[in-house]
Order: C-alpha cells, then structure tokens, then sequence
C-alpha cells in the first residue's frame, strides 16, 4: 500500500511538471506583460510600444547562454588569448594616440591610465568588437529564457531609461547576446550608475565617444575604491610546504607584506617583498601547481567590474605591460 502510494505520488508528480512545461507561455505573450510591466514602472504606454515594435526572440543568446565554456582552461592559456602581443602592441599605440585625453581623465578621477587601456582592450578589443545584438531584444529573451529572469527584467527596465534619457537611438543601441554595452561593455544598470558625459555633448556615449568610454572607465574603478597611489599586485614565490590554505580573498586571509614576508613569500625573481605599509591577499587562480599573486586593494576593485580572477590577473598584466612598454 505504502508502495503504491508513493508511486501514485512520483507519476503525480511528473505529470504535474510536464504540464508546467507545456504551459509555458509563448514569447509574445511573455513581451506582452513585459510593456505591461515597463508601463508600471513608469514608462509611457507609447514609449514602451515604440521601444518593443520590433523586438524578436533571439536563439543564438540563449544557446550562447547555455553553451558557456565548461572546460576548465590554464591562466597560461588564458593570458596568452587575452593578453597577445598585438594587443600590447595595440594598445601602446592607441595610449600615445590618446594621451592628452587619458592624462586629464587620469588627473581627474584618480585612475591610472594603463588600467583604464587595458580595460578597454579586455572588453571590446578597443572598441572593435561591442556586440551587434539589439539590447532590448536580448534582454527581453534571456528574461524569457528565465535562468535569471530577476536579473535581466532589471537590466531591460534600465534599458528602457537610457533610450528614455536620450543616450543613443533604438536603432544603434546594440551590444552582446547578454545585455553588455559600448566599448566598455557595461550592463545597462552599471550604465546607469557609472557612464560619464565627459564630452559634455549631452549624452553618455559609451558606444562612440572615447571620452565618455575613459572616463565611465575610470569613474567605476574611483566610484569602487581605486587607489591611484598603489598599483594591482604582484606575482611571487611561495617556499615548499607553504600552507595553502592561507590563499583567498577573503578579508579574514588579508595581511600586510611583513607578514607575508615572514611566511616566506618572495617576489617571483626571489627577491624581498617591498618594505612598505601595504596589506595583500595570496591568489592562486589555477591552484597550488599554478601562478600565484600577491594582490592589493584594487585587484578587489576589478573582481567587482568582473568577479573572474583569471580576468582581473588578466587587466593587471596587460597593465604591466603597457607599463613596460612592449
């Protein structure tokens, strides 16, 4: 008897869930409430009919949605794809192209302008490559799509207030499957906290103006806590037998050089640690056999623009780079 209860309850249960998938409304009808969602927030009825008149339901953001790369790669192999020479290369060229530009945004805001170049390289190849999926439409079908459905109808409501505010025309305003922005690929809520009209032309023009896209650069990491004074970290040297469990980012694993010179760590040429006033967390981004970081505050700063380790060792050394000059 018990068995078969328990039976009754398990095909109950399965036919309940195949009709919750049947029942999934269809992508129209799901825009449909969306308008009617934009309208409650605020948006006028025709606004709202202007901004959705063509949007479409795009598969390929959703296959690249669910297609993200599960194999597990090396940080070697990730520097080596996202920090090439020519891209070095590239991006000393456009630091001299732009350098009056960079040095008053960099007096300005605080931000070094190495970080904010490689920024740019890192995210749209210098704003070659910014995504020619029609915004609205991508987010309107990754909110469909319903993985993070809270998450994108946040970010297709601050959609609806750049075209509302007059930043750039519905027909140009365009980026990645996932939602991401201009030349610094920013998402349309971090658009909204942190892009610059710094041309002062009256729109925030992080598809176009260079000088918004440095400057919306540098106002993040400052608006985050970028300190200008210190650099990001460092690669060292750990001895045999080092306790990893010393490595994170957390603060409680946070101490100051002394510290971590008296454990042993070395910079990677075997030399002292610097003898300065400075605290750092131990990063081992591919584990115990792989390079590890000694990283400072503004390494923080970079996990909250992307909260990959393999992106933010990625910035720093494209920035040492830039520094280096080849």
């Amino acid at each position: 008897m018990c068995f078969r209860y328990r039976l009754s309850l398990l095909i109950l249960c399965i036919f309940s869930c195949l009709s919750v998938a049947n029942d999934k409304v269809s992508f129209d009808d799901y825009v449909a409430q969306l308008k009617r969602d934009a309208i409650a927030e605020g948006f006028s009825e025709t606004f709202v009919e202007q901004q959705f008149s063509d949007v479409q339901f795009h598969q390929k953001a959703v296959v690249a949605d669910k297609n993200q790369p599960e194999t597990k790669i090396t940080l070697d192999r990730y520097l080596s794809s996202r920090v090439p020479d020519w891209k070095v290369k590239q991006a000393l060229e456009l630091m001299e192209q732009h350098k009056a530009l960079l040095a008053q945004i960099e007096w300005q805001y605080g931000v070094q302008a190495r970080f904010i170049v490689a920024l740019w390289g890192n995210e749209s190849n210098f704003g070659r490559y910014m995504g020619n999926y029609p915004v609205i439409s991508s987010l309107a079908t990754m909110a469909y799509e319903g993985r993070r459905e809270a998450f994108f109808k946040k970010q297709l409501f601050a959609a609806l207030s750049i075209l509302e505010q007059g930043h750039i025309s519905r027909d140009k305003f365009l980026g990645s499957w996932a939602g991401a922005m201009g030349q610094s690929q920013f998402m349309p809520t971090t658009f909204l906290a942190y892009a610059v009209d710094f041309d002062a032309d009256g729109k925030k023009d992080i598809w176009g103006s260079t000088a918004d896209v440095f400057a919306s650069i540098a106002n993040f990491l400052k608006s985050e806590g970028w300190n200008e004074q210190q650099t990001w970290g460092r690669q060292v040297d750990v001895p045999e037998g080092f306790d990893m469990a010393l490595v994170g980012l957390g603060k409680e694993k946070r101490k100051s050089l002394a510290d971590w010179q008296s454990l042993g760590v070395r910079r990677y040429n075997g030399q002292d640690l610097p003898t300065i006033d400075l605290f750092a967390s131990l990063v081992a981004p591919d584990g115990d056999d792989g390079r590890i970081y000694l990283v400072y505050d503004n390494f923080h700063t970079l996990m909250k623009w992307n909260r990959s380790s393999y992106f933010g060792v990625s910035i720093g050394y494209l920035s040492e780079r830039i520094k280096k000059g080849s």
